[in-house]
């Protein structure tokens, strides 16, 4: 015996887990592109708008997009791990991978936030100096 401890899942539920992460992936990826299209549409200034939200806006919806496709990925991986320590390995890949995706997403949030409160500030010292 090799020490590890079998992870046997019927075939018939593994079908329906595989399924069932397929039709939540098509879904999500609806909602995604819904999602885009709403951001494109909307204006980029409203009246005299101080700074542009929707390259915030495109930012969030392509981190959710990543952080939903890769919880998705992990899915289909832990239906298909072999054994416990597959299980396990699986999860901490992913949880170090995802702790890594978080610290670069809030860093270009944060840049992204700093950029468009410069471009407000800037636009509303235009807008109040006497001519």
């Amino acid at each position: 015996m090799n020490g590890k401890t079998p992870y046997e899942v019927p075939a018939q539920m593994r079908e329906l887990a595989e399924r069932n992460v397929e039709q939540a992936r098509k879904a999500f990826d609806g909602f995604i592109g819904a999602a885009r299209k709403a951001v494109e549409a909307a204006p980029g200034s409203a009246g005299f708008a101080l700074f542009d939200m929707q390259d915030i806006g495109r930012k969030a919806i392509a981190y959710a997009d990543n952080n939903v496709s890769a919880g998705l990925d992990l899915a289909q991986k832990l239906v298909k791990a072999k054994d416990l320590v597959e299980v396990m390995q699986l999860q901490s890949d992913f949880l170090k991978s995802q702790m890594a995706a978080f610290q670069t997403q809030l860093k270009e949030l944060g840049a992204a936030a700093q950029d468009a409160a410069a471009k407000a500030a800037e636009t509303a010292n235009t807008l109040t100096k006497p001519k």
